[in-house]
C-alpha cells in the first residue's frame, strides 16, 4: 500500500492525470451543451478526428498554433451544423446521423491525410504548445499545472465559464428549456430550431478543440486512431455528471486518474502479490469508469426532451 500511496501522491501522477484528462475535458464539455439542448451528438469521435487532423495540418503549413486550435474548432462547428440540419430542422434518428458524422469525418481525414502525404511513411511532425513553467510556483497545484500547456489551462477555465453560461444567462437558459421544455421556448418568441442548432455548433467547436490538443499539445504529429475511442468516453462521463459542467470535470478527472494509475500498475511488478496480463490493467479504467457510471447514473436527471425532435406547435 505504501508504493500505490507514493504513486498517487507523486507530483509526475497528477501531471498524467492533467494531461490524460484535457482532451476528455473539452469533449465533454461539447457533448454537454448538445445534451442540454435536446440532441444527442454521437458524432464526437469524428469530429474530434477532424479537428485533430484539421488543427495540425494548418500549423504544419506554418499557421501559428492557435490558429491551428480556432480551425480545428471551426471544422467541429461545421460538422455540427451538418449533424444540426439532419437531426434538428430534418428530424432524423439522432443516433443515425451521430454514427454516419463519425464515419464520414474520419474518413475525410484519412482522405485528405493520404493526399496531402501521398509517399510519407512517419507523420511529419510540428512544433508543439510548450508547458507553462511559469505556473510551477502556485501552491499545492503548481508541479502539475505548470508541466501542462496553455490548452489544458484553457479546458479547466471552460468548466466554471459554461456553468456560468448556462446557469446565470438567459442564452443558458433558452438552452437548458430547449432540452427541457421547447414549447416554452417557442412561447417567448425564441427559435428552438436556431438555439438547439447553435448548442450543436458550440459543442461541436469543442470536440473538435479536443482533438486539436492531441495534435497540437499532448502529441506532434496526427496518425489514425490517436482519438481511440475518447469520444465515446465523453458521452458516458456526461451521464456520468449529471450533465452538470462541474461533475463533468469531477468524472474526466477521475477517468484520467484510472488511466494514469493502470500504466503505472504495469510498471510496479512488485505492488501486486501476482503477475496479472497487461490486457488485465488496460481494462481497469474502462471497469471503474463503469462502476462509477452505474452508480451514478441511478440518480441523474436527464434533459427531458432529449433526442426528441421539435416541431412548431406539436406537443
Amino acid at each position: 500500500m505504501s508504493e500505490l500511496y507514493d504513486i498517487v501522491a507523486s507530483s509526475a501522477f497528477w501531471i498524467a492525470v492533467l494531461r490524460i484528462a484535457t482532451p476528455l475535458i473539452f469533449g465533454t464539455l461539447g457533448v454537454l451543451l448538445c445534451e442540454r439542448a435536446g440532441v444527442l451528438n454521437l458524432g464526437i469521435e469524428g469530429i474530434m478526428v477532424a479537428g485533430a487532423f484539421c488543427g495540425w495540418l494548418v500549423v504544419f503549413q506554418g499557421a501559428d498554433l492557435w490558429t491551428g486550435v480556432f480551425v480545428a474548432a471551426l471544422a467541429g462547428a461545421l460538422l455540427g451544423l451538418v449533424h444540426a440540419g439532419l437531426t434538428v430542422w430534418l428530424g432524423l434518428s439522432q443516433h443515425v446521423s451521430g454514427l454516419g458524422l463519425t464515419l464520414l469525418a474520419t474518413s475525410l481525414a484519412s482522405y485528405a491525410y493520404r493526399v496531402s502525404f501521398p509517399k510519407v511513411s512517419t507523420p511529419p511532425t510540428i512544433e508543439p504548445f510548450a508547458p507553462l513553467d511559469g505556473l510551477s510556483g502556485l501552491p499545492l497545484i503548481g508541479p502539475a499545472l505548470g508541466a501542462q500547456t496553455a490548452m489544458t489551462v484553457l479546458a479547466l477555465a471552460l468548466v466554471p465559464v459554461i456553468a456560468w453560461i448556462l446557469q446565470r444567462t438567459p442564452v443558458g437558459l433558452a438552452v437548458r428549456m430547449a432540452g427541457e421544455n421547447p414549447s416554452a421556448v417557442e412561447a417567448q418568441g425564441v427559435s428552438v430550431l436556431a438555439v438547439r442548432t447553435g448548442a450543436i455548433m458550440a459543442g461541436s467547436a469543442l470536440m473538435g478543440v479536443a482533438g486539436a490538443f492531441l495534435t497540437l499539445s499532448a502529441f506532434n504529429a496526427f496518425f489514425f486512431n490517436m482519438v481511440n475511442g475518447r469520444g465515446w468516453i465523453c458521452v458516458a462521463l456526461v451521464v456520468f455528471a449529471s450533465w452538470r459542467p462541474g461533475k463533468a470535470l469531477l468524472g474526466a478527472l477521475l477517468f484520467a486518474a484510472f488511466d494514469a494509475l493502470q500504466l503505472r500498475l504495469q510498471q510496479s511488478s512488485g505492488l501486486l502479490p501476482v503477475q496479472l496480463p497487461y490486457q488485465l490493467y488496460l481494462m481497469l479504467p474502462y471497469i471503474l469508469s463503469i462502476v462509477a457510471l452505474v452508480v451514478m447514473a441511478r440518480r441523474a436527471a436527464y434533459p427531458q426532451a432529449l433526442m426528441k425532435p421539435y416541431r412548431k406547435g406539436e406537443r
